[in-house]
């Protein structure tokens, strides 16, 4: 079966722009991710996303598990869990490896659950 692509609209719109500043993403005192060339994603009416180069991200929290999900307006969408010495937190960044052609700025970054981790924005840098 063929999975629906929907593109941006009116009623669905979708942007994606350089953030600017630093987006430094961490667990505790624990530094998950820092980067400058971070990516806001909003999309419709949904809270706004920071996509951030896999790159700026330490590796050796990242474990790529099998979970994948799918958005019709970006794609497939692979997971890594956070794992510390505090434990694990499953499934809680996501990326698009080939995302669609209207969000493709997000290949090759990642975004992490807000929920689960403290994402925070300096926009004076």
């Amino acid at each position: 079966m063929t999975k629906p692509v929907l593109l941006p609209s009116e009623t669905h719109p979708i942007t994606v722009t350089p953030t600017g500043g630093r987006v430094v993403v961490s667990l505790g005192d624990r530094v998950l991710a820092d980067s400058t060339r971070a990516l806001t994603l909003q999309e419709a009416s949904y809270p706004a996303v920071q996509y951030l180069p896999l790159d700026d991200a330490d590796p050796a929290v990242l474990e790529r598990t099998e979970h994948t999900t799918y958005c019709p307006f970006k794609g497939d969408a692979g997971y890594f869990s956070v794992v510390t010495d505090g434990g694990v937190l499953e499934n809680s960044v996501w990326f698009y490896e080939k995302p669609h052609d209207a969000v493709a700025e997000i290949a090759g970054h990642i975004a992490f659950y807000a929920n689960k981790v403290d994402v925070r924005l300096d926009v004076t840098e």
